[in-house]
């Protein structure tokens, strides 16, 4: 058991170096599922886990030039402020209520990153800067509090943030994402050690092995097209989310011909919504571009010739 969790763990490492999250979607499960801690055990120890981890990934990140410092720290400093509440507040939550929220959130997060972004207005928050402070403050407070509830590092959450409300290239938004996961990891860690005790042996075990890859997986994450990163992380938590929320929710409720009746409903509604924008036609861009359609005074309309 002790050779697979190690396995396991490396892929920890791997999924924080290339997507910039992943970590404690991985970790986790890893320690509920195959280290057999209870809930809020392995929520804590997932934070200690992500956080060395993230600051292990973001070498290799940084060298590349791969973090944008200023919003990173920003986003990060509110984060710890959500974090640290978070992992106070999770004391008097049951464990499975955490990782139900926890698997809904990952499924929500993972649809904004499939969708394709809109290319006028990410370009316009990169005209005026990027994301604003208010933006940074409200969305390190939320993911921040995310952070401290279910375990998770965030990056998620972080991730989606920098690429769609802040505009940020996938790869930047990735190395950013793990100087925002080590900060507010360890205040959710604070939050948490006033009310559970750490495994340390196990943490440290675990940790080791996340850190050589995600040594392994910042090398690699400068190679990767940056649509290609964008839709493996979508659906790697996609993926994620459905085993968490399978795991949790009882047997009898996803035989019951209702549940499957609502799926069935929601897979239908998103091909329909697919279908609509496929078939839309593309906007001209002569406008932009300064060309204008010739009219027939301006065009190549044929005057007769006076007799």
């Amino acid at each position: 058991m002790t050779a697979l969790v190690v396995a396991a763990s490396l892929l920890v490492g791997v999924s924080l170096g290339i997507l910039g999250g992943g970590g404690s979607i991985l970790t986790v499960p890893i320690l509920v599922y195959l280290a057999g801690q209870g809930t809020k055990e392995a929520i804590a120890t997932s934070l200690f886990v992500v956080g060395v981890t993230s600051l292990a990934a973001l070498i290799p990140h940084a060298r590349a030039r791969r973090v944008r410092w200023r919003t990173g720290l920003l986003f990060g400093a509110f984060s710890m402020v959500g974090a640290y509440g978070g992992g106070r507040l999770a004391e008097y939550i049951p464990g499975t209520a955490l990782l139900v929220a926890f698997a809904l959130m990952m499924l929500a997060t993972a649809v904004a990153m499939l969708r394709k972004p809109r290319d006028g207005r990410k370009k316009a928050r990169l005209a005026h800067g990027g994301l604003p402070l208010k933006y940074i403050a409200v969305e390190g407070l939320v993911v921040g509090a995310v952070t401290g509830l279910v375990g998770s590092g965030g990056g998620f959450l972080v991730v989606p943030a920098l690429v769609i409300l802040g505009g940020l290239p996938m790869g930047v938004a990735v190395g950013t994402s793990l100087l925002v996961i080590a900060m507010k990891s360890f205040a959710g860690l604070a939050g948490h050690l006033s009310g559970i005790e750490i495994d340390w042996r196990l943490a440290l075990t675990v940790t080791a092995a996340a850190v050589v890859g995600s040594l392994v997986g910042g090398r690699v994450a400068g190679r990767i097209p940056q649509d290609t990163l964008r839709t493996a992380f979508g659906w790697f938590v996609v993926v994620m989310g459905v085993f968490v929320l399978a795991q949790q929710l009882d047997t009898a409720l996803w035989a019951h011909p209702a549940t499957w009746a609502g799926l069935t409903v929601a897979v239908a509604a998103a091909i329909a919504a697919r279908l609509r924008r496929a078939q839309r036609p593309p906007r001209r861009h002569a406008a932009a571009s300064g060309l204008r359609h010739p009219t027939p005074v301006e065009g190549h309309e044929h005057i007769p010739a006076k007799s």
